[in-house]
């Protein structure tokens, strides 16, 4: 593999065409003052808009690659699908949108470099998202620390700076559901994170519903938990143990106060018939998302497909290629002009 590269931006995009300009006048900026090699790997993740013509425009560049994806498959698969072809020794992540301001590209790579880290994440500062974003952020955070047992603040800000190995651990996984922040750490030994500034959104509209966001955050727990299993199994003795004491403390209140007072329990029972069977459906539905789960694992499926790979080596490449293919084409004929 080629290890000359210094740097690998990654990049999802999905129906971002009012901020890419924007966003590539920023980033080339950025890059050129760093002064080290660099490429820039924008992923279209089956954009409906006219994000991937204006990408096209950028292959102009040397450094830029656009990757094509067949169809929408998601942000993290979107974000490993660049990871297959990064060449840099040192890979950063952010979005498309402009909220992760690209000027904060040089402290991670600075953090990266002095403290030999394996993974720096990073914390929003005056967060520019609404209380529909930030509540369910929160909720994940906790979750992420507690299931990862590594102690980091914000787990949704995908600024974010990872070492070669780590991320070629993470393409080699395979996994269909994945959270990338998370996976990295299970990899990692040097993590840390450091605040980074948080913009509104250049343009657009954001891409993550609540109903994403709640995907989202059982595919992490799902993708590195059991706990969820547990809960239930814990709950389901719980509630029998439950059930067994109160049929007793029944059995002795309808032999101390007679048939009548149990009658007039009956609508007590169906309460707590109609919670059991409540909570079995719950824990049916639980089971079931485990179990689509491994039967999407079993299948092998790809977690993404690339169509093509737009870059101005590759044009270059496909040219050399055909003038090739047309030189021993013209020399063939020749040569069968030339038989005696």
């Amino acid at each position: 593999m080629d290890r000359e590269l210094h740097i690998s931006l990654v990049i999802p995009v999905y129906n971002e065409e009012p901020n890419l300009r924007a966003l590539m006048e920023r980033l080339r900026r950025v890059m050129e003052s760093l002064g080290r090699s660099y490429e820039i790997i924008l992923v279209d993740d089956g954009s409906t808009d006219k994000s991937l013509d204006v990408l096209k425009e950028f292959t102009l560049y040397p450094e830029v690659k656009v990757v094509e994806l067949a169809r929408n498959y998601g942000q993290h698969a979107a974000i490993l699908s660049g990871f297959s072809i990064v060449k840099g020794e040192i890979i950063v992540t952010l979005d498309a949108d402009l909220q992760n301001p690209p000027e904060e590209i040089p402290k991670l790579v600075r953090t990266m470099e002095e403290g030999n880290f394996d993974v720096v994440g990073t914390v929003r500062s005056r967060r520019q998202d609404s209380i529909l974003r930030t509540l369910p952020s929160k909720l994940m955070n906790v979750v992420a620390r507690k299931i990862t047992k590594c102690n980091m603040t914000d787990w949704g800000c995908m600024l974010r700076a990872y070492r070669r190995d780590i991320v070629e651990r993470m393409v080699n996984c395979h996994e269909q559901a994945t959270f990338i922040p998370a996976l990295a750490t299970y990899f990692a030994k040097r993590v840390t994170e450091i605040e980074v500034a948080h913009e509104e959104r250049h343009g657009g509209a954001s891409h993550y519903s609540l109903r994403r966001l709640i995907n989202l955050l059982f595919d992490l727990i799902s993708s590195f938990s059991d706990f969820p299993l547990k809960t239930i199994m814990y709950s389901g003795i719980g509630m029998a143990l439950f059930g067994v004491a109160f049929g007793a403390f029944l059995g002795v209140a309808r032999l101390l106060y007679g048939a009548r007072w149990a009658a007039e329990g009956v609508f007590t029972l169906f309460a707590l018939l109609f919670a059991f069977v409540g909570f079995q459906f719950f824990a049916l539905g639980v089971m079931g998302e485990y179990i689509g789960r491994i039967y999407r694992e079993v299948r092998k499926r790809p977690e993404y497909v690339i169509q093509k790979i737009h870059a101005a080596q590759v044009v270059k490449e496909e040219s050399d290629r055909a003038s090739k293919t047309f030189a021993k084409k013209e020399t063939h004929e020749n040569s069968r002009l030339c038989i005696p």
